[in-house]
């Protein structure tokens, strides 16, 4: 564990070494002979949370992650957030690493952020992986998830299972255990206690997210890209990918089976994305 000053506030972050040191954490700032490759969190999640998420990438890059502004540790300074903020947030943290140039995978509101990083600094980026996302603006914006604070938690619930996965019907998951399962681990973390501060963070990144539009920009990309996608995910549905592969130049858009949590539900979501990303 670490913290970098980067645009203004104190950013968390953990630092895997890569293959020569079997991927644990360095805390460190060198890189240590596998790809430099950044981490994106979604929304809400934090390092603590996603440790099972991140692991895989260690095997095969020099990977770096950071509790994004307003969650985890990371200051949770006065909003309004902008996704022009975590942008200049991860970008900071690539100095600090005295990364120039890197690979990048961003999922949902990570991959959000991986856009605008992107499009704004296209020469830092070597590849890009861009999963579970949307583009905003006319080409399509991911679920209103800022909606669904004023809901009764049951109807929050409700909407928060349709919306991950579209087929997860009660008869679905009572014949399903691993969808049963997964649907459990996503309601548990939504009940997990939080601070007013912390709250409140989380309300500022879904207010940055809710303003994302990087659609009319996404041609600046020149890294090699690829778009996944899950085909039954009610939070960024395909057709938001295939709006940001038609823009993207030279961009592949790969579907796979599952819904928001799809890299976790197909078995061949990962490899093909690690494949990716090694080039």
């Amino acid at each position: 564990m670490a913290t970098a000053t980067a645009n203004g506030i104190e950013l968390h972050y953990e630092h895997w070494a890569g293959q020569a040191s079997g991927g644990r954490p360095s805390g460190g700032r060198v890189s240590h002979g596998s790809p430099p490759l950044l981490f994106l969190n979604g929304s809400g999640a934090t390092l603590a949370t996603s440790g099972l998420l991140i692991q895989p990438f260690t095997a095969h890059f020099d990977v770096a992650a950071h509790d994004q502004r307003g969650l985890g540790r990371t200051s949770i300074p006065r909003g309004p957030y902008s996704m022009a903020d975590y942008a200049t947030d991860a970008a900071g943290l690539l100095d600090h690493l005295g990364w120039d140039r890197v690979r990048i995978v961003g999922i949902s509101f990570g991959g959000m952020v991986a856009q605008e990083l992107a499009v704004t600094w296209p020469e830092r980026v070597e590849r890009l992986a861009l999963l579970c996302t949307s583009p905003g603006g006319v080409g399509g914006s991911s679920y209103p998830l800022h909606e669904l604070e004023s809901l009764p938690i049951e109807d929050r619930q409700a909407v928060g299972l349709r919306i991950l996965d579209e087929r997860f019907t009660p008869e679905y998951l009572e014949r399903d255990p691993a969808a049963r399962g997964l649907a459990e681990m996503m309601a548990a973390r939504g009940l997990a206690p939080r601070t007013d501060e912390e709250r409140r963070g989380e309300r500022e990144q879904l207010g940055a997210r809710r303003y994302h539009d990087v659609c009319d920009r996404l041609a600046a990309i020149t890294a090699p890209t690829l778009i996944a996608a899950g085909r039954y995910d009610g939070i960024a549905p395909i057709a938001n990918s295939e709006a940001i592969a038609a823009r993207v130049p030279g961009s592949e858009l790969r579907i796979y089976e599952g819904g928001h949590a799809f890299i976790g539900q197909d078995p061949n979501a990962l490899p093909d994305i690690i494949t990716f990303l090694e080039g």
